[in-house]
């Protein structure tokens, strides 16, 4: 019973920060009448969360592998929900813009433990029915954040308006917090490390002058600063790389553990979740777009036209687990197929009707619910306890900037598809762009079960 309390307490954190990143989309419009906020301070409302969030990522991992990761988890927690009541408090959009860094600041702190705590506290085999559930919260976060911030916007709770989407972290907050400080366990990583804050520095500098000038450049038209501001973070990312090297080299501790980098699994779960992310996080922007402006829908209808996708994501996250268990990567594999083909008839029906289009969301779920998981467990199944922290942090910083990446260029083509041909065109555009992505995803899995296949032969052969 504590082992599902303690699940249970690690995954509705994770859910509070899906659903923050999500919801703003459907909150916007509101927003942006109510404080009469310009587009760049309104791109700053919605992104500027997802910055500070992934630069923050790796330092809260390793805040945890220092200070434990219930403490950190707990006041992660404690200081998101205040930072949500300041979000849904706010009179202009400086304070909101103030708000959601530090709502992202405290996500960054709190996000990493639950996989940390995962990876460090539960057995194999219960580890990967954690991250079972954990993918499958992370899908419902994503989707409740179209379909239940329609509602609380359509509902009008209290007259509150858009800060409802906001206020309601209070509740959550204050159940999470006692509960968390009764049932989560302390876990002895055996390490205190350093923090280290020239690295950290450096890389939240890169990852500023990349995401920023990502999240700005389409609403301001692409300025000359967005290509400086992006072309500025390769020396940037490359002093900071140094860095590490150097202090890793001399017996320090760097924010990057380098030496997760020489783990296969975790390299290559990497760059399959930063390809699928990519893909995720665009296809959620572009279709959202499609849905409202397209189809003319509301924001409460199209998030219901989300709950079928999300329903089956959920399902299949789970039973991919038990799949995966028995049959290998396979079934990650079948899972790529099925979300390809889903991607592909909606390249193929776009413009057929909103039928044709939920149909192939349904299919796109059922295959993301098979990939997503899976991912990530594969990644952490080799990282030492003692690195699930740093492991954690840098795969979730992977995660953030990928899907800012992603929302960024795809979104990108998606504006200029649909001022020439409209939104149909342009999602037709956008969705074959994320086929490609998937299809590296199908290949990447490949690979590595080929290794695995060989790995497992030759110690067959040596086994006497």
């Amino acid at each position: 019973m504590r082992s599902a309390g303690t699940l249970a307490i690690l995954l509705s954190a994770w859910f509070m920060a899906q659903f923050d990143f999500f919801v703003v989309n459907v909150a916007a419009p509101s927003i942006e009448h109510d404080l009469h906020t310009g587009p760049a301070a309104l791109e700053l409302i919605v992104g500027g969360y997802a910055f500070t969030y992934a630069a923050g990522m790796i330092t809260g991992g390793r805040l945890g592998d220092r200070y434990g990761y219930r403490r950190v988890f707990i006041w992660g927690v404690a200081a998101f929900t205040v930072a949500s009541v300041l979000c849904g408090i706010a009179v202009n959009p400086a304070q909101l813009v103030v708000a959601r860094l530090l709502q992202g600041l405290a996500g960054a702190a709190m996000v990493p433990q639950v996989l940390a705590t995962i990876s460090a506290v539960y057995p194999p085999a219960e580890r990967s029915r954690a991250v079972g559930w954990y993918g499958a919260v992370g899908g419902v976060g994503s989707i409740a954040g179209q379909v239940l911030g329609g509602l609380l916007l359509t509902a009008d709770v209290l007259g509150l308006g858009w800060r409802v989407v906001f206020l309601i972290n209070l509740p959550v907050g204050l159940f999470v917090v006692p509960l968390a400080a009764w049932l989560l366990p302390h876990v002895d990583t055996a390490r205190r490390p350093k923090l280290d804050l020239p690295g950290a520095a450096g890389l939240a500098a890169g990852l500023a002058l990349v995401l920023v000038p990502l999240g700005l450049g389409n609403s301001l038209g692409w300025p000359a600063w967005t290509w400086v501001s992006m072309a500025a973070s390769v020396p940037v990312f490359a002093l900071t790389w140094r860095w590490q090297r150097r202090l890793g080299a001399r017996g320090g501790q760097p924010v990057l553990d380098l030496a997760l980098l020489k783990v296969h699994s975790y390299l290559a779960g990497v760059g399959s979740i930063v390809a699928f992310m990519a893909y995720f996080a665009a296809f959620m922007f572009t279709l959202t777009l499609l849905l409202q402006g397209g189809m003319g829908l509301t924001a409460f209808q199209a998030g219901l036209a989300f709950a079928p996708m999300g329903v089956l994501f959920s399902l299949t996250s789970v039973l991919g687990t038990r799949l995966v268990r028995r049959y290998g990567l396979i079934v990650v594999m079948i899972g790529g197929t099925v979300t390809a083909l889903g991607l592909g008839l909606l390249v193929a029906t776009a413009g057929l009707g909103l039928p044709y289009v939920m149909g192939a969301l349904m299919l796109v779920g059922a295959g993301n619910g098979l990939v997503l998981p899976q991912l990530i467990g594969a990644a952490l199944v080799e990282v030492e306890p003692h690195q699930a922290g740093i492991g954690s942090g840098m795969l979730s910083t992977a995660q953030q900037f990928a899907g800012a990446g992603g929302v960024a260029v795809i979104g990108a083509v998606f504006f200029a598809a649909a001022r020439d041909g409209g939104h149909v065109a342009a999602m037709r555009w956008s969705a074959a762009i994320d086929l490609g992505l998937v299809l590296i995803v199908i290949a990447t899995v490949a690979y590595n079960r080929r290794r695995a296949s060989r790995r497992e032969r030759s110690r067959t052969a040596v086994t006497p």
